[in-house]
């Protein structure tokens, strides 16, 4: 049953994508068709134009064989010479030689006489009376001539369909001549015609089919070049054409596919020199920014450095010029780093390190934003190792970019993040969680677009350009792994980066879910009294693995009760919770 279910799908397979296949099948099953009821309806006609032949002639030679027996039996009254002179006129009419039949204008025939007479009245016969029907029978003793058609069997050895004519007498009354007329030439002529027009209809297929496919041949080669064209046209040659030949449909197919294949390739040409130059634009003009950004740094950094010593107007003014040339420097690089994959010459400097180490240095840089928005930051990454080859300098950036979106958007709640991997997956997952305003149904698409934001109006307070995410996603293509971003509005998002332990191997499922499991408000994390003063100058907090490898998640309480309180990061000046 196997092979029959994979030879059904291979038939199917090849069905579906054969269109020629398709053309010719359909062509010879309506051509079957066709030709079906064509056969059983020439042989109909020619089957009634043989059996009304054969009936007009056994109705000539019933006329010929009453007169014959009607001569020898009239006169005649007594029994035994009336069973003679039945038999002398049978012999006649059958002209029985060795017991061969007599033929006639209708074929060869076989003869039944009966009749009543002698004294008492008896039935006197002479012949196979009982090969003859009852009810034909009947309807000569009242004086019909009638036929049928029935089986008999033969002495000479035939079985089969024969014709039965009886008629009355009208010189002896109770006489009844009946003549048999075998029908095993027209069987032998029927049986020949369709022989004929069963190999005639088999030739007329395989020479449609040869047709079809030849004909069909000339339509499809066009299309399957047309398709092949285009499939070379789709990978990046734009210089392949279709060859016209002649001036037909086809012709001018090919010659409307090639303007078509023309139109666009110089469309392209025009898109990709654009770009280039688009690409140049940015990575020239953020190249030459970079001089007069110097410069103007250097005298910012003067200034603010002597800003004890001036007005605190000036001093603000100082503070400002800083923070925003800090965030201009961060705009160019990103612009040139955008500028980089875009133009698909951003290299990886593959390391083979513990990703542990990434998410640690991309903690510290944003600590100076958790201390300032007073958001607690949960870490949890797996006691052991994780080894991976990737470009630290871009998992670094990545998770920056995204705990830096985090606490942008947690409205003072915990941002979680999860480090865990797998290796039989080849797969190590980080999730960074948030329980703030969260992400409206399809915007989960839209972030990682570039300078997209889901409220213009809302203020960033890491400073961010707008091509963080954007940056992070091309960072992880490279990387030939995902970044992935769930969110609903007022609960939260959830972004994961899912990275391959081992480079050239299949990156297998995410060791982490991209949702969180309950989604549910969470509960402050319990203070001791002399540290509710001051939430933000301790934000970080290692959460310790549970026995089934998952920490708690601040996110998604199960009972109702605080998560357990967790060992504050081990760093100069942070206290214990």
């Amino acid at each position: 049953m196997a092979w029959l279910k994979e030879a059904g799908t291979g038939l199917g397979h090849v069905w579906r994508r054969s269109l020629q296949l398709r053309v010719i099948v359909s062509t010879l099953t309506l051509s079957l068709i066709v030709i079906t009821i064509l056969g059983v309806v020439l042989t109909s006609q020619i089957t009634d134009r043989l059996l009304d032949a054969k009936i007009n002639a056994a109705v000539e030679e019933m006329d010929r064989a009453r007169n014959t027996v009607e001569a020898q039996l009239t006169g005649v009254h007594d029994a035994g010479s009336q069973q003679q002179r039945l038999n002398d006129a049978r012999n006649a009419l059958s002209n029985r030689a060795g017991g061969s039949g007599s033929s006639g204008a209708a074929g060869s025939f076989d003869s039944a006489l009966v009749m009543i007479g002698g004294t008492p009245q008896q039935p006197i016969s002479a012949g196979p009376i009982q090969e003859v029907p009852e009810e034909l029978r009947r309807f000569v003793q009242r004086n019909q001539v009638s036929y049928q058609f029935a089986m008999v069997s033969d002495p000479d050895g035939y079985n089969g369909r024969a014709l039965i004519i009886g008629s009355p007498s009208a010189e002896v009354p109770t006489l009844e001549i009946y003549l048999i007329f075998m029908l095993s030439s027209e069987e032998r002529s029927l049986s020949l015609m369709r022989g004929t027009m069963m190999i005639g209809g088999l030739v007329l297929l395989v020479l449609l089919a040869a047709i079809t496919a030849l004909v069909t041949r000339q339509v499809v080669l066009p299309i399957r070049s047309a398709a092949r064209i285009a499939s070379r046209f789709a990978d990046g040659r734009l210089k392949e054409r279709m060859l016209v030949r002649g001036e037909d449909d086809m012709a001018r197919l090919a010659q409307a596919f090639n303007e078509m294949a023309e139109s666009l390739s110089n469309q392209i040409t025009q898109l990709e020199e654009f770009g280039n130059l688009q690409r140049r634009f940015t990575s020239d003009v953020s190249h030459e920014l970079r001089t007069p950004l110097t410069t103007v740094r250097m005298a910012a950094d003067l200034i603010h450095g002597s800003s004890d010593d001036l007005d605190p107007a000036l001093a603000r003014s100082s503070e400002l010029l800083v923070t925003e040339l800090d965030r201009f420097e961060g705009l160019l690089n990103d612009l040139l780093e955008i500028s980089r994959h875009d133009a698909g010459v951003a290299e990886l400097q593959v390391e083979s390190l513990d990703l542990r180490m990434c998410a640690r240095a991309a903690i510290s840089t944003v600590r100076h934003l958790a201390k300032d928005t007073g958001v607690e930051v949960v870490v949890d990454l797996p006691e052991e190792p994780l080894v991976a080859e990737v470009d630290p300098r871009r998992v670094e950036r990545v998770l920056r970019n995204l705990l830096a979106n985090a606490l942008d958007h947690s409205e003072g709640k915990p941002v979680l993040i999860r480090m865990r991997g797998d290796v039989e997956a080849n797969s190590v997952a980080v999730v960074v969680r948030d329980q703030g305003v969260g992400l409206r149904p399809g915007e989960e698409k839209l972030v990682f677009n570039r300078f997209w934001r889901s409220d213009p109006s809302r203020m960033r307070r890491s400073g961010g350009t707008g091509l963080g995410l954007s940056i992070s996603v091309e960072d992880a293509n490279l990387h030939e792994g995902r970044l992935e971003a769930w969110g609903e509005a007022g609960v939260g998002a959830s972004f994961r980066l899912t990275l391959p332990l081992v480079r050239g191997r299949k990156l297998g499922p995410s060791p982490l879910p991209l949702e969180p499991l309950q989604r549910k408000p969470s509960l402050p994390v319990e203070l001791d009294a002399d540290d509710n003063a001051d939430v933000a100058s301790q934000p970080f907090h290692v959460v310790e693995p549970a026995a089934n490898g998952h920490a708690a998640d601040p996110a998604q309480p199960t009972d109702g009760a605080p998560p357990p309180g967790p060992d504050v990061l081990t760093e100069p000046g942070d206290k214990q919770v």
